[in-house]
């Protein structure tokens, strides 16, 4: 993405990381674990995230060591969230809602099998846009505070935020 888009940030969903961290420990241990990454990725600061990170690494390390790996390989995708206000953090920390379109577009792809030409996709997947899913307000579900989440993406990313 970044060979194409050398301004993107990426981020990984942090709930998919946690449940991947999950995978390589006991049972037993699934609440303690996931209390202290919840510190960990609910920081104030990317300084801060990384020191208490530090501390479940020195305790969960020798016993669980591919959870810190799969952390510390994660680690500048995970920590991308930790640069906005908190507005964002509440609407970016996880990529549901963005997996959510992709299912419906995808799905709607697949259904019509092939496309005359560019155009004829594009409508498709606008027309994916414009329908909402039955009992729900919008084709991603409710978006919580998403009007204070954008004004500060608009802030914080100034001219990369247009209106098309």
């Amino acid at each position: 993405i970044n060979d194409v888009w050398p301004q993107t940030d990426v981020q990984l969903c942090v709930v998919h990381l946690v449940r991947t961290s999950l995978r390589y420990a006991a049972k037993q241990h699934w609440g303690t674990i996931a209390k202290q990454l919840r510190e960990v990725y609910t920081a104030k600061t990317p300084d801060e995230a990384e020191q208490r990170f530090a501390l479940f690494e020195a305790e969960w390390g020798d016993t669980y060591p591919a959870v810190v790996d799969t952390w510390r390989r994660s680690w500048e995708h995970v920590i991308v969230f930790l640069r906005f206000p908190a507005p964002i953090r509440r609407t970016v920390y996880t990529t549901n809602m963005i997996e959510s379109l992709n299912s419906r577009f995808r799905q709607a792809t697949r259904r019509r099998g092939h496309f005359p030409d560019d155009d004829a996709a594009l409508k498709v997947l606008y027309l994916v846009i414009r329908n909402p899913i039955k009992n729900r307000p919008n084709v991603t579900g409710k978006t919580p505070a998403w009007k204070q989440a954008i004004n500060s993406l608009a802030s914080y990313y100034g001219d990369r935020i247009t209106d098309r």
